[in-house]
């Protein structure tokens, strides 16, 4: 199989291995000879630091390939992407595939999410304010947060405003959107109305951003529609809602954190919330971050919210992993 040019084909099948995750991975290699098991295993500890282009052509090639060598016509679309599927993730897979076969296209703008954020800001930074909320609707909830971020601040505001009251966006208007993207890449419409944007999509955009502008934010849509400032925040996951949450996630999130920043954190929590924290640890690691927290003194409020947004942060990577399970606001699962 020839897949990246001026390099051996070992270690190519080495990254798409990797890339397909351990169960597809541990299936190949159930195929596979002893000889043949060594030698990718080899190949496999051996790979470093593979540039994202690199990733993107021994995709694409491999891509190719398979549709070049499958003798199903009519079913090799259907399997290429099931393969892409289960190594990449649904929205990764899309993505590819589109650039090989531009009709299956399911949604017109999802090669942004393997564009970084400050690329995508200075894209749509001269665009409409309607077509900065449609791009950032479409995205990543953590990767929309860093380009409202890098957006001048003047128009935040309004992106966000308009993000929340975005619904049901008709083909019509995402075909205008393609407009101003092409330039970067090739998509084709979806037939069908999509559906983007909302007051929760505004709202886990929000979770993702620094205190002070959120603060902001919500203050100028406070200004304009108290009702939108009050449901955006009634669907933000914020540090006390970590008080619903069932013991064990959270034990597994106080794992994935820093001691410094819980110890900051707890600083302005409230006694329950505190309580019910510490309850997760051990013994000794409570005590020990008791000891911390009366040490420190006064701190400021900046801090600690921050140090409480870094925490809900990680909170929200587990839970949309399904590592741990988040109960919001009212006692609703945030997934």
């Amino acid at each position: 199989m020839q897949v990246a040019r001026n390099a051996p084909r070992s270690e190519e099948a080495a990254i798409l291995m990797m890339l397909f995750g351990e169960t597809a991975a541990a299936d190949v290699l159930q195929n596979l000879s002893p000889g043949e098991v060594q030698h990718l295993g080899a190949a496999m500890y051996a790979v470093r630091d593979v540039s994202q282009t690199r990733l993107d052509e021994i995709v694409d090639e491999f891509l190719a390939f398979m549709a070049r060598e499958s003798s199903v016509a009519q079913g090799a679309s259907a399997y290429v992407k099931s393969v892409m599927t289960r190594a990449l993730g649904a929205d990764k897979a899309q993505s590819v595939i589109s650039r090989i076969n531009p009709r299956a296209t399911e949604r017109p703008i999802e090669l942004l999410e393997w564009m970084d954020a400050r690329s995508i800001a200075e894209l749509i930074e001269d665009e409409h304010p309607q077509i900065m909320a449609l791009v950032v609707a479409c995205l990543d909830y953590g990767l929309g947060a860093a380009v409202v971020a890098l957006l001048k601040e003047d128009v935040q505001t309004d992106v966000i405003r308009r993000v929340a009251s975005l619904n049901t966006v008709s083909p019509e208007a995402l075909r205008d959107l393609e407009q101003v993207l092409q330039r970067k890449f090739k998509a084709s419409t979806s037939t069908r109305a999509s559906q983007l944007g909302g007051v929760k999509a505004a709202a886990r955009i929000m979770n993702h951003t620094r205190t002070e502008v959120e603060q902001r934010i919500l203050r100028d849509i406070r200004k304009d529609d108290k009702d939108l400032m009050q449901s955006i925040q009634d669907n933000m996951f914020v540090f006390d809602n970590l008080v619903k949450s069932d013991e064990r996630s959270l034990q597994t999130l106080l794992r994935n954190v820093e001691t410094e920043q819980v110890v900051l954190a707890l600083k302005g929590a409230d006694e329950v919330l505190r309580e019910k924290l510490l309850g997760c640890m051990s013994t000794r690691a409570a005590a020990n971050v008791r000891d911390e927290m009366e040490a420190m003194g006064p701190v400021r409020l900046t801090d600690v919210q921050e140090a409480q947004k870094q925490i809900i942060s990680v909170a929200r990577r587990l839970s949309d992993e399904g590592t741990i399970v988040l109960a919001g606001r009212g006692g609703e699962q945030m997934v």
